[in-house]
């Protein structure tokens, strides 16, 4: 299986993959959210990978996009793998778009309609990415781009809404 790496952060690729699957996939789907967009949430290297959460209108999802060969775990479309965070073990989902190459996702939020404003979801997402990176027991560092005048949701309040 052709990995295509990703030497550059790639939100950017995140994104237009994403509205173009939007714009051709998903337009007529009852499920979406339209007060949301598309948005490449906080994509941060992890294990020479990239790490990050997509917001979509219909979904919320982990991203893990290759940034090495050193360690890479090829899944193929629609094969599930395990990955271990310091919250745990997660399933991944192998896809691929012509955009982003391989890719792994772990849906988070599917549908969007707890959600009432974009920056709300993005909250979330940031949220779920600092959950994920913090060990059960330790407490969690702060994002760098949180909001102060906004409250983050706690670990024990994202699991309850999920």
């Amino acid at each position: 299986m052709n990995v295509r790496f990703q030497a550059e952060n790639p939100a950017d690729a995140v994104e237009a993959a994403f509205f173009r699957i939007q714009r051709e996939q998903m337009a007529d789907v009852p499920i979406l959210n339209h007060t949301l967009s598309v948005e490449a949430v906080d994509f941060q290297r992890w294990q020479g990978h990239w790490l990050g959460v997509v917001v979509t209108p219909w979904c919320m999802s982990l991203l893990l996009l290759p940034g090495s060969g050193q360690g890479w775990v090829a899944t193929g479309d629609n094969k599930r793998r395990f990955v271990r965070f310091p919250a745990g073990d997660f399933a991944f989902l192998g896809s691929r778009e012509p955009e982003l190459g391989e890719y792994q996702s772990c849906p988070l939020f599917s549908p969007m309609d707890r959600f009432a404003t974009q920056h709300e979801a993005s909250l979330t997402a940031r949220a779920s990415l600092e959950a994920l990176l913090t060990a059960p027991g330790q407490a969690a560092k702060p994002a760098a781009e949180t909001l102060r005048d906004e409250p983050s949701l706690s670990r024990r309040r994202f699991l309850a809404l999920g």
